[in-house]
């Protein structure tokens, strides 16, 4: 069997979001049939739960071990040592500042801050709206530009905490065009 595309095979076809909780369970046992004998199949396992139900909560972690014939920690270790899973609900927008060296010493502390007051949640939480999830990276690669925050895939450079409004406001604009 050639390897498949997981998160493609998963969403081919499919909008996951619309499906009810027994239907997304329903989907994710037809696709974990194609990796059910492959070697070291917990990864795609995992992959695909978190793209049919968009993240992986404790439900999902319990049922791909019972799937796998493993066990609740070993499952739950690998999605908590990888880091693009997500073990709690991602906002549309991922506000992610780099603590690197550069960014750290350059600011990157008070950015952190000011979006934990202005959002009202702490590193690794969603606002209530769904809008923004707040993480930290250790390094973008940037140093330069330091201190850096991307918002999703896009990338902002010597951002000053006066900044920061402007920046998220123009993302809540974006969606109210949409």
């Amino acid at each position: 069997m050639s390897l498949l595309n997981p998160l493609k095979v998963a969403t081919e076809g499919c909008n996951c979001e619309e499906l009810s909780e027994k239907e997304k369970y329903a989907h994710f046992d037809e696709i974990l049939k194609l990796y059910e004998d492959q070697e070291g199949n917990m990864i795609n396992a995992l992959y695909v739960a978190q793209s049919i139900f968009g993240y992986l909560p404790k439900e999902v972690i319990k049922y791909v071990a019972k799937k796998l014939d493993s066990s609740v920690i070993k499952v739950a270790g690998v999605a908590s040592f990888y880091s693009f899973f997500n073990r709690f609900p991602k906002g549309k927008y991922s506000v992610k500042v780099c603590l690197g060296t550069a960014c750290f010493v350059r600011g990157g502390k008070a950015l952190i801050e000011k979006l934990q007051k202005d959002l009202g949640i702490q590193i690794g939480e969603t606002t209530e709206d769904g809008m923004y999830s707040l993480e930290i990276v250790r390094c973008v690669g940037a140093c330069a530009l330091a201190p850096v925050v991307m918002v999703n895939n896009d990338t902002h450079r010597r951002v000053k905490s006066n900044k920061l409004n402007e920046i998220l406001k123009s993302y809540k604009e974006e969606v109210a065009v949409c």
